[in-house]
């Protein structure tokens, strides 16, 4: 079987990061692990369970040129598909821990989907796909 495991998303702050993946969009903190040169290994995956999904490294920008990337690593295209088999549910738990919805949900045939930003900026699909 072949499945991409990670993703890279450039973040300003660690723990920032961490908070607000795990509470604010219920991801699981899979990792996190000191490196020998002061950075950290930290993956969230979107489920409870390990490997229940492509999990994101959370890498802390050490230059210029990442910190430029923070917030646009797809140039304001969404770049992330948040999956759910409750939309109702995850955007109610997603709202009430202020993450920002930039349109109503809408009803597509091949789901409901409302496009949010995580804490830096990203677009994402919070999307239920249709049955």
């Amino acid at each position: 079987m072949r499945r991409v495991a990670l993703v890279t998303l450039v973040v300003d702050d660690y723990d920032d990061a961490i908070r607000f993946y795990t509470e604010a969009l219920g991801f699981r903190l899979a990792e996190d692990e000191p490196r020998p040169d002061g950075s950290r290994w930290v993956v969230v995956e979107p489920g409870t369970d390990e490997g229940s999904g492509t999990g994101l490294l959370l890498a802390r920008a050490k230059d210029d040129g990442q910190r430029a990337r923070v917030g646009d690593q797809t140039g304001g295209r969404v770049g992330f598909f948040l999956h759910t088999d409750d939309f109702a549910r995850d955007h109610a738990r997603m709202t009430a821990h202020g993450v920002t919805f930039l349109e109503d949900p809408r009803h597509e045939p091949y789901g409901t989907v409302a496009v949010f930003q995580d804490l830096y900026g990203n677009r994402w699909d919070l999307l239920q796909p249709a049955a």
